[in-house]
């Protein structure tokens, strides 16, 4: 008999592997010698070896499915258990243990990080339906809005699935947000349509009121109508881009004919109107010839001759009219001075008051001198104060009062 430490070969041929549980047959071997048998046997036992290296490597190094790992395990462990082979079986089956624990290790790791790439898949496909849902809430911006939400469909496409019901229940919200906006994009530019309608209606009759004035020579009130009708374009909307661009080329040019036609009637008016101010310029030069006024009558006479000449000239420059207003002002009031100096000079009872004053306030200055007299003869300090006080304010009053008593002279 031929024996080796995990099989043996009987004097029948009769090949047996040493296990755990005792020895089992594995084959029996009549062509040749025993060591041969065995030898036969143990490379059986290598290839299963082999099987298991390369099934370990696999688990441990590289991506296999777990379930395809399970499928080779049992495969290798049905291998080992019913082997024709002459080995160390027992260590084979314990090696497919081994894989077995971390095949179940690998799977619960494989699970976690399912079950993390859910919970983010989850919270990306949570963000993109809450923005969806505020776009179709809240923008206005449609053609922004819409690529958005294509862009938002792509983004839920590539991102990882999670549980049924939750992927369900999120994509109805995302569709709902989808179908909303389109909804509410539809109505605004339904209500858009209507808007443009008015507005073009509007539009027309304004430019037909503004046709209607564009010959029109009352410049002032026509161009208050023309800022009138302004106001009422601007606040009328706008219709389609081309009826709207056709309707204002109208306007505009009617408002063109019409301030066309009174800036040329204004260059005309301001053409007669420097006219009018060289005019005026020598109607001045004669007015202030009568500066200074010697003889008050006289003066009168040629300042109504030349107002009467002023005003029959005409309007001028509006840059120009202060400046020369202010010069036949200045000549008017010097005039209107020198009556009123006059008339004081001869006044009657004027006269009569100043002259009374004179001599009121020359008695009462005498009157005074007396007083200080006996007060410095008598020498009374207060009293002396006193009445040279009040002969100064009295000299003062005097002194005013014969400068108006001479201008009567």
């Amino acid at each position: 008999m031929t024996a080796d430490p995990w099989g043996r070969v009987d004097e029948n041929g009769t090949v047996y592997v040493k296990t755990a549980e005792g020895e089992r047959t594995v084959g029996s071997w009549q062509a040749g010698a025993p060591e041969e048998a065995l030898a036969y046997f143990r490379r059986k036992y290598d290839a299963l070896v082999t099987e298991i290296d390369l099934l370990e490597q696999r688990i441990k190094t590289t991506d296999l499915a777990p379930a395809q790992a399970e499928h080779s395990i049992a495969r290798l462990r049905e291998s080992v258990t019913e082997a024709h082979a002459v080995g160390d079986l027992d260590s084979l089956a314990r090696r497919l243990d081994a894989l077995t624990g971390l095949l179940g290790r690998r799977r619960e790791e494989i699970k976690v990080a399912r079950d993390q790439a859910r919970g983010h898949a989850r919270e990306v496909k949570e963000r993109i339906v809450a923005e969806a849902e505020r776009i179709a809430a809240e923008e206005t911006h449609w053609k922004n809005g819409g690529e958005r939400l294509r862009q938002l469909v792509e983004e839920w496409k590539a991102a990882e699935r999670v549980d049924r019901p939750t992927e369900t229940a999120l994509w109805k919200r995302l569709s709902t947000a989808r179908n909303a906006f389109t909804k509410r994009r539809k109505a605004y530019f339904s209500n858009l349509e209507e808007e443009r309608e008015t507005s073009r209606h509007e539009k027309e009759r304004l430019v037909a009121e503004a046709e209607a004035l564009s010959n029109s020579g009352d410049w002032g009130p026509t161009a208050a109508a023309y800022r009138d009708l302004m106001r009422r374009w601007k606040m009328a909307g706008r219709a389609s881009r081309e009826v709207e661009d056709e309707l204002w080329a109208r306007f505009k040019g009617a408002q063109d004919v019409f301030f066309a036609a009174r800036s040329a009637a204004f260059a005309e008016r301001d053409a007669e109107f420097r006219q009018n101010a060289e005019a005026k310029e020598k109607v001045l030069q004669d007015a202030e010839r009568i500066l200074p006024v010697r003889d008050v009558r006289t003066a009168r006479q040629m300042l109504r001759t030349i107002q009467e000449r002023w005003e029959s000239i005409g309007m001028v420059p509006r840059d120009s009219r202060d400046q020369l207003e202010g010069r036949l002002r200045r000549v008017e009031e010097a005039v209107r001075s020198a009556e009123e100096s006059e008339w004081r000079r001869t006044n009657p009872e004027a006269r009569a008051r100043a002259e009374a004053t004179v001599t009121q306030l020359r008695s009462s200055i005498q009157q005074l001198e007396a007083r200080l007299d006996k007060a410095r003869s008598g020498g009374r300090d207060k009293d002396v104060r006193d009445a040279e006080e009040a002969l100064t304010a009295r000299r003062a009053w005097l002194e005013e009062a014969e400068r108006t008593l001479a201008e009567f002279s």
